[in-house]
């Protein structure tokens, strides 16, 4: 047991320091290759923040453990909200200025949406992860269509502008490229490898285990990257990192999965995960069209957000301790 929590704190280390270098990479080979910052922001560096999922549910998919993937996904979806949100709600209110992430709302909810519709049969054949990962290609074009027509004047456009880094020569970019992916395919290996184990020695579903330890820790690089976006006063980021990554969580890391190894889901994703999920979203949207206007997470929001999500996984934990899933 032991030596499985050993090799999960290490492939989430990796998958940390991967995820950080592979994002610095891919940001900076494109803007040497001049693509303008907001486009950046909305396509490369939201995907690339969704890279240790997607690597997790590679590798967890080809090992004949999908649902471990599926977990991942919906876990992340609902940590980015309930925990990583609302704990930089907690320390400083997000305010949502930016015209661009308004209109990535409903992309949230519509691909949620359709998640939940794949999701009524119990099983994700291969056809589903082919509509989900079609469903990747039109969400990516619409964002640069997105994105080149708001760069001009989307306020994001600026906080994109301030962290992207430039002056990276592509040599170094491409290096840094590689290195990210190499340390997130073997972070990802390790974290697969300690949570099956942990899975199988707690007694605990592929599912649980990827909702709730796997999820955490995959969701760590978002909680990194929009706690300091919120210090610095760059909401935007904050906010469009956890937006894109949780379209690229069901678009990408279920879709990969359903198409490598189809297989039935428990009763419980259908009746309370993915319900959950669905609940954590359908706030989310709430709290950026308020009804006077302001579009503000506030400090009490963020302790109901995170307060919820708190609560979700401890049941969660109990009820799979007490009875199994």
């Amino acid at each position: 047991m032991l030596g499985n929590i050993a090799e999960v704190i290490v492939g989430l280390i990796l998958l940390i320091v991967g995820a950080d270098r592979f994002v610095h990479g891919a940001a900076a080979a494109a803007r040497n290759l001049g693509v303008a910052p907001l486009l950046i922001g909305l396509t490369i560096v939201s995907l690339a923040t969704s890279a240790p999922e997607i690597l997790v549910s590679i590798v967890a998919s080809l090992r004949g453990e999908p649902n471990l993937a599926v977990g991942n996904a919906i876990g992340s979806n609902i940590a980015n909200i309930g925990l990583v949100l609302g704990t930089v709600a907690l320390f400083r209110p997000i305010e949502f200025k930016s015209a661009t992430l308004r209109r990535e709302m409903p992309a949230l909810l519509a691909v949620s949406l359709l998640t939940v519709a794949l999701f009524l049969d119990s099983f994700l054949s291969r056809a589903d992860g082919l509509v989900l990962l079609t469903g990747l290609v039109i969400v990516i074009v619409w964002l640069v269509r997105l994105g080149i027509r708001s760069s001009a004047t989307d306020p994001l456009q600026s906080d994109f502008e301030a962290e992207i880094p430039v002056g990276i020569k592509m040599k170094s970019a491409i290096i840094w490229l590689i290195f990210g992916l190499g340390a997130l395919l073997f972070g990802a290996q390790l974290m697969v490898d300690g949570a099956i184990e942990i899975a199988r020695t707690v007694g605990v579903s592929e599912i649980v285990i990827g909702i709730t330890l796997v999820a955490v820790a995959t969701s760590l690089p978002e909680l990194a990257i929009s706690m300091v976006s919120a210090m610095k006063g760059e909401f935007g980021i904050a906010i469009g990192n956890i937006i894109g990554s949780n379209i690229f969580n069901l678009l990408a890391v279920i879709g990969i999965a359903a198409t490598i190894h189809p297989a039935a889901m428990p009763p419980t994703v259908l009746s309370l995960h993915i319900f959950v999920m669905v609940a954590f979203t359908l706030v989310l949207f709430a709290m950026a069209y308020e009804y006077d206007g302001t579009g503000i997470i506030s400090r009490y929001e963020g302790f109901a957000l995170l307060v919820a999500y708190l609560v979700y996984v401890t049941y969660v934990v109990l009820q799979n301790v007490t009875i199994g899933d």
